[in-house]
């Protein structure tokens, strides 16, 4: 009876662990499944509610979505959060087949956050692709994007994968010192306005070891941004890799070191570009921009820069590009393309692209509708090494 008594206290202790376990504050394992999550149901609110719980700690803590198939509502999971946090997902999260919202999943306002694991983000994005008009007009209803990092610093995502998304796979907003790494994106060629990446007014971004395939640009990089490095990305199908596009907007700030190195294309339908607005509607520059050691495979137009830039008539095309383009390189790219014309070089009649090396080309064309060849426009590129084609012959 007294060793009874005497456990009596060390066992109402154990279970007051056990109950406020949920609620820790110093760090741990945030399973979603123990705030009610199970799968083949929505888990909103578990993800929400082990996100503050994860959040609030005042040490390293994770949330964790284990494997199986859950459904999932727009999510915004915000900070500051109290200490270093991490996200992974082994599981796949399926969005609405219906495209409502901003995105899938909302990360904002954190520092040192590692998004991670094995999982899936299933945008489900057939729907919305049907409902998708934005590549035809400046003004349209944009769709939910996937995964959105606003003001997200010192952080890093790996070895998850995007899917299907109905709009942008992948956005970065104002983020700095932000790494991507061995990610994979995937969706049919076909889906328009399907980013893999795009990174806008942001700093120290970098994409490494990553293989992407969709509908538009494999990675975009667009206004206001600084030290972005793209590496060992792989590409197709898609539209590129791509600066731009530039000037459509208002407001927009200057671009300014871009290094893409080590990448291969595959069937794409561009391969390295730079891509400006006529008619744009503020003045700035894009400069300290690099491209080396590519490998493209049947690429149409391997190498652009397209400041004539209008798709579906959405601008005045007589009116020059405003953005000026300069120290920009392109080394040692070499492979196949799908076109005649593998080098082309447009620049602005207003403000021509000055500092533009063109080093070590070796581009075979593969279809019969004449010879390989080059195309420049108010440029006069600093060329050395191997040219095949000629550099603005």
């Amino acid at each position: 009876m007294g060793l009874r008594s005497n456990f009596a206290p060390f066992l109402s202790l154990l279970f007051l662990l056990a109950s406020t376990t949920k609620g820790q504050s110093n760090g741990g394992v945030f399973d979603v499944t123990r705030y009610g999550a199970k799968p083949n149901t929505d888990i909103t609110h578990a993800l929400l509610n082990a996100w503050k719980g994860a959040c609030a700690s005042t040490s390293r803590s994770k949330v964790l979505i284990p494997k199986g198939v859950y459904l999932l509502s727009q999510s915004n999971l915000k900070g500051p959060c109290k200490s270093s946090i991490e996200i992974q997902v082994d599981g796949t999260l399926q969005a609405p087949p219906d495209p409502k919202g901003d995105g899938l999943v909302i990360l904002e306002y954190i520092d040192k956050l590692t998004l991670s694991g094995t999982g899936v983000f299933d945008g489900q994005g057939k729907v919305g692709w049907e409902k998708n008009d934005c590549h035809k007009k400046k003004i349209c209803t944009k769709l939910p994007m996937t995964l959105k990092f606003n003001f997200v610093t010192n952080s890093i995502v790996r070895d998850i994968t995007s899917l299907d998304s109905k709009n942008f796979h992948i956005n970065i907003l104002g983020c700095k010192n932000l790494t991507f790494q061995h990610v994979t994106i995937s969706a049919p060629e076909d889906s328009p306005n399907t980013d893999g990446i795009h990174i806008s007014s942001s700093e120290q971004i970098t994409i490494l070891n990553t293989k992407i395939s969709t509908g538009d640009d494999c990675v975009s990089v667009g206004d206001s941004n600084k030290q972005i490095t793209i590496r060992d990305v792989t590409c197709g199908p898609g539209h590129g890799i791509s600066i731009g596009s530039l000037g459509k907007y208002s407001k927009e700030k200057a671009v300014e070191g871009v290094w893409v190195t080590k990448c291969k294309l595959t069937s794409t339908t561009n391969g390295v570009r730079i891509k400006t607005w006529p008619d744009s509607a503020g003045e700035y520059s894009a400069s300290d921009m690099h491209f080396e050691d590519i490998e493209m495979n049947n690429v149409s137009n391997p190498i652009i820069i397209d400041q004539e830039y209008c798709p579906w008539n959405q601008c005045n095309p007589k009116i020059p590009s405003s953005i000026k383009i300069s120290k920009v390189s392109f080394k040692n790219i070499r492979g196949t393309s799908a076109t005649p014309v593998a080098v082309k070089l447009v620049c602005s009649k207003k403000i021509p692209c000055e500092a533009v090396e063109v080093v070590d080309i070796d581009l075979k064309y593969n279809g019969n509708k004449g010879p390989i060849k080059s195309q420049c426009a108010n440029v006069k590129p600093i060329i050395s090494g191997k040219q095949n084609p000629r550099i603005c012959a």
